[in-house]
């Protein structure tokens, strides 16, 4: 996590839960898995010991990234002006390329992102395309697909 990462107080808040349950009681659950799996003898052919390193390992990591993110994340300001000047982590974005139904996305840091719920992260292409312009401004976003012209129609936070 070289680079700012930004979250939403929302999305902090959700990550912080996240990072409770882990702790709290998805941790206690595995130790007491490991306990039994061990009192089953030889760990050498032992799958269920083998199976809750494993998920003890993935638990740890996600801990880990979850104390540092929090630490160290930029909460997003959220107050403020309601119409926005540009775009800027955490804006509310309506964008339309030519022939085309309207999109909005909210952009957030790449933590949060959900692209399906209509959150896209900061450092993706159409986030990262986005950023520093104004509303009615053209902008040219590389996507998969190639390059698209998409229109600035609104920006909210």
């Amino acid at each position: 996590m070289e680079e700012n990462q930004y979250l939403t107080a929302e999305g902090a808040e959700e990550l912080r839960r996240e990072l409770d349950d882990l702790l709290t009681v998805q941790r206690p659950r595995l130790a007491a898995q490991l306990k039994e799996a061990i009192g089953q003898g030889d760990l050498s052919e032992n799958a269920d010991y083998t199976d809750a390193k494993e998920q003890q390992a993935f638990l740890e990591g996600r801990i880990l990234y979850l104390e540092k993110l929090l630490r160290s994340a930029k909460i997003i300001d959220e107050g403020g002006d309601n119409t926005p000047k540009e775009v800027t982590v955490g804006c509310e974005v309506t964008i339309q390329a030519e022939d085309e139904e309207p999109e909005t996305y909210r952009i957030v840091g790449a933590a949060e992102a959900d692209p399906r719920n209509g959150k896209i992260s900061n450092e993706s292409p159409i986030g990262s395309s986005l950023l520093g312009h104004r509303k009615g401004q053209k902008v040219h976003v590389a996507t998969p697909a190639g390059e698209r012209v998409v229109t600035i129609k609104s920006i909210t936070r």
